[in-house]
């Protein structure tokens, strides 16, 4: 079953590693029929976003997502990177192994839109530990 997806004005988009942009005034449809990744452009992250630990994660799944040539080094990030993690915020474990899990299993996608949450944790404990420090500080 093919994968239909309407790229925007100016919209890009990965496509098995490699970029695809519309660059007219109208939307662009297209139609993938074969089984490879596909990142839209609001789901990839630069490096330069990659500015956190568990964004340095994101970054590292998404590699390995598209870029399967080096699949080899984004698995030894990944694990160094949560390995680090857990040890700074244990909270975080039981995400961090179902997102593991689909790493396992190479479910590459379901594990990035699994770090999107991650993520989303993280800058909750900053907030919140930001939140705090501020407490004390006024006091």
């Amino acid at each position: 079953m093919a994968l239909k997806i309407t790229l925007h004005p100016h919209e890009r988009m990965i496509l098995s590693g490699a970029v695809v942009a519309n660059w007219g005034c109208t939307n662009c449809d297209l139609s993938i029929e074969e089984n490879v990744p596909v990142l839209r452009e609001k789901d990839i992250m630069g490096e330069k976003d990659a500015h956190s630990p568990c964004r340095r994660i994101y970054l590292a799944i998404q590699l390995m997502y598209v870029d399967e040539k080096n699949l080899t080094e984004y698995h030894r990030i990944y694990w160094e990177l949560v390995r680090d993690v857990v040890k700074a915020a244990p909270s975080m474990l039981s995400m961090i192994e179902r997102i593991s899990e689909h790493i396992s299993n190479r479910n590459y996608y379901k594990a990035l839109k699994l770090s999107r949450k991650l993520i989303e944790y993280e800058d909750e404990l900053v907030d919140s530990y930001f939140q705090s420090v501020g407490t004390v500080m006024e006091r």
